[in-house]
């Protein structure tokens, strides 16, 4: 059992999923809450992340707009439908499109 670096009481394990899909395992603490990955963990995470598929798309002229076709894997994954609508939200290095 891993003791919690803050107060000392048991942290219990728990297992989740990055945004992406990636499974990962980390303790938390059971009094205050704290949260832990180990660093090993932490390795194989990014080392994941390293490796996911990056997809190329080609944007197609649609009257005075810009379409673009997704990849079927990602349409499947997320869900996506003909005539779905997405949410677009500008960043500072990107855009991020979210299912509505």
């Amino acid at each position: 059992m891993k003791s919690c670096s803050e107060c000392k009481e048991t942290m219990k394990e728990f297992i989740t999923k990055t945004p992406e899909g990636i499974e990962y395992h980390y303790h938390k603490c059971t009094k205050c809450g704290e949260e832990m990955v180990d660093r090993t963990q932490l390795h194989q995470v990014a080392e994941k992340y390293r490796v996911l598929r990056n997809y190329h798309v080609k944007l197609s002229q649609w009257g005075l707009s810009l379409g673009m076709r997704f990849p079927k894997e990602i349409a499947d994954r997320y869900k996506l439908k003909d005539n779905k609508e997405v949410i677009i939200i500008p960043e500072e290095k990107g855009l991020r499109i979210i299912p509505a």
